[in-house]
């Protein structure tokens, strides 16, 4: 069995990131790959929205200003084989798709709360910031 012990922000150095797949113990690899989920652009914004209650595909293009409609798609798709979204056809008439959490992506509730929390007393406030809230 693999030795572990526990990861700390002050254990890291500007070079670990990159390195991090082929030597992090445990906590700074799972670290590692939350961090390019959610730092991939748009990622962390669909999340925030879909937070919110299910969407379709065009409330959820409204809700993430910016994002076009291909990245939109692409990302849902990726969240989805992560096994965070959920993709439902509605047969109408019309045919709709909505996307929702499963309960793995509704388990970074607590996460992004904590990061939105963080951001509010950290980081300044951008100009143009029309973001999705969440409890």
């Amino acid at each position: 069995m693999a030795e572990r012990r526990q990861a700390s922000v002050e254990d890291a150095s500007p070079g670990d990131a990159s390195d991090c797949d082929s030597i992090c113990t445990e906590p700074e690899a799972a670290i590692t790959r939350v961090f390019r989920m959610l730092g991939k652009r748009w990622t962390g914004v669909i999340i925030a929205a879909l937070m919110n209650g299910p969407g379709h595909f065009t409330e959820l293009r409204r809700a993430v200003p910016g994002i076009s409609e291909r990245m939109l798609s692409d990302r849902l798709s990726e969240l989805a084989a992560l096994d965070l979204v959920a993709r439902e056809v509605d047969a109408g008439p019309p045919l709709r798709v909505s996307y929702r959490l499963t309960p793995a992506g509704a388990a970074l509730r607590p996460a992004m709360a904590e990061l939105t929390r963080w951001a509010v007393d950290h980081l300044p406030e951008e100009e143009s910031s029309q973001c999705p809230g969440f409890d």
